[in-house]
């Protein structure tokens, strides 16, 4: 079975990224090191272009200078998404074959008038009763390299919610991830839900903070049950950052 996907460590440097992708032609696949190698590059690159679109705003810097380096940050992930689709097409990410998981399948609980649908409130911790273990870029067996998001230890059937508000991007089945939901959020980002024991909505379902889009589980590639959460700056695999301190940044500060 397919382990979760890996987080290369890579020298830093935007200039350095844009070389990179500018070598690797919009569409190509390949999993090699160099790939490996851009797509953590692009990763570093995109959040250090958040971070200063971040800081012109706060300044109040002039709008022409905040569009532009909003543009570069576009253009980096822009990059990136298109590497990554064309890699995980190429190795059958259901995430990118079969983002509404009826090729698979996947377990899709009883629609209906559930009062599981919560609207309006603020940002919220992705499930209930939980404690912190596997963290982001932590090493271990279970994984290629570094793990790339944060477990939460839940028992099976534990409400798994979605952090904030968004659409359900994917919600798909059958490789290591077990079956899992990726909800696109309203800043671009993506969070992504995954080894769920069962999937309560569908591709294009519009959420809140706090939704129940599932229960935790032990599906997929896992030694016990458990919620793995990640934060993308695309839909796929490879373009994960730090989960914990995206939520810091929407005031949503996890006990350990």
């Amino acid at each position: 079975m397919r382990r979760e996907h890996s987080l290369a460590t890579v020298p830093a440097g935007l200039s350095l990224l844009l070389v990179l992708l500018a070598a690797v032609p919009a569409g190509a696949g390949g999993g090699g090191s160099g790939a490996s190698r851009t797509t953590a590059d692009a990763v570093l690159a995109h959040e250090e272009a958040r971070l200063l679109v971040d800081r012109l705003t706060e300044a109040g810097a002039r709008p022409d200078q905040i569009d532009s380096a909003e543009r570069r940050r576009e253009a980096v992930r822009s990059g990136l998404w298109n590497l990554l689709r064309a890699t995980e097409k190429e190795v059958g990410d259901p995430v990118a074959v079969d983002p509404s998981g009826r090729s698979g399948h996947c377990p899709v609980g009883r629609r209906g008038r559930d009062p599981h649908h919560r609207t309006g409130g603020p940002w919220t911790a992705p499930t209930l009763g939980y404690w912190l273990s596997a963290g982001y870029a932590a090493r271990g067996t279970h994984w290629a390299r570094r793990h790339t998001g944060q477990d939460f230890a839940v028992p099976a059937g534990t409400p798994v919610l979605a952090v904030g508000p968004g659409t359900v991007r994917a919600t798909t089945c059958g490789d290591g991830f077990g079956n899992q939901v990726v909800i696109r959020h309203p800043d671009g980002y993506f969070t992504q839900y995954a080894h769920l024991s069962r999937i309560d909505v569908r591709r294009g379902d519009r959420v809140a903070p706090g939704t129940r889009i599932g229960l935790s589980g032990a599906t997929g590639n896992v030694t016990g049950p458990h919620l793995h959460f990640e934060v993308r700056i695309t839909p796929y695999m490879g373009s994960a950052v730090a989960p914990l301190p995206w939520l810091r940044r929407k005031d949503v500060d996890l006990r350990r």
